[in-house]
């Protein structure tokens, strides 16, 4: 059984997603929830859908034997990242090489960057009266959003679209397509 652990600093659409398309799954488990704010939501989310989860501030995120030891003891294998909004530290990278996602809500390189997540991307994409607009599924370096991309997925931008409707297009592709490119990518 492989085992996945989902950083989050959010709401957690997204995880509740991605646990529930694993609860019975036979190769892959979410063993983990991982976030680095006490109030997200996304917490309660894992804990009424059974998955043990971890707070870890970003003062604590500098103690690489304090984090490496929460993940060992739940067996972590892979990490995804979720609206996880810390820079990723070099000891994980180094960790887990290759065995670490993350979901950006445009087509990357357009988008990308510190800074550049959520509504932030939404507002960058109607500003810039883009026509169309997606998801990157990548793999996670040392460099923001610069990680080999496994997956994009694309969605029209219609002239009269505002960010919120962006924003909502961007959530169906999430949905859509997010734990199933986890699964390839894992299996």
């Amino acid at each position: 059984m492989k085992k996945i652990a989902i950083f989050v600093s959010g709401n957690g659409t997204n995880c509740e997603n991605i646990i529930r398309y694993f609860t019975n799954h036979t190769e892959i488990r979410v063993s983990l929830v991982v976030s680095n704010r006490a109030d997200a939501y996304a917490l309660v989310r894992a804990e009424r859908l059974g998955v043990p989860t971890e707070v870890i501030s970003k003062a604590e995120f500098r103690d690489e034997q304090k984090v490496l030891d929460v993940l060992r003891k739940h067996d972590v294998q892979f990490i995804v990242l979720a609206g996880f909004l810390l820079q990723i530290p070099p000891y994980l990278i180094e960790e887990f090489p290759q065995k670490m996602l993350n979901l950006h809500p445009a087509l990357l390189p357009k988008y990308g960057g510190k800074g550049m997540y959520g509504h932030h991307v939404h507002e960058a994409v109607w500003q810039a009266r883009e026509t169309e607009t997606g998801i990157t599924i990548h793999w996670v370096t040392a460099e923001y959003d610069r990680g080999p991309i496994i997956a994009q997925f694309r969605t029209p931008v219609a002239p009269d679209d505002t960010p919120d409707d962006i924003a909502a297009r961007i959530h169906q592709l999430e949905q859509q397509h997010f734990p199933k490119v986890i699964e390839q990518a894992f299996s």
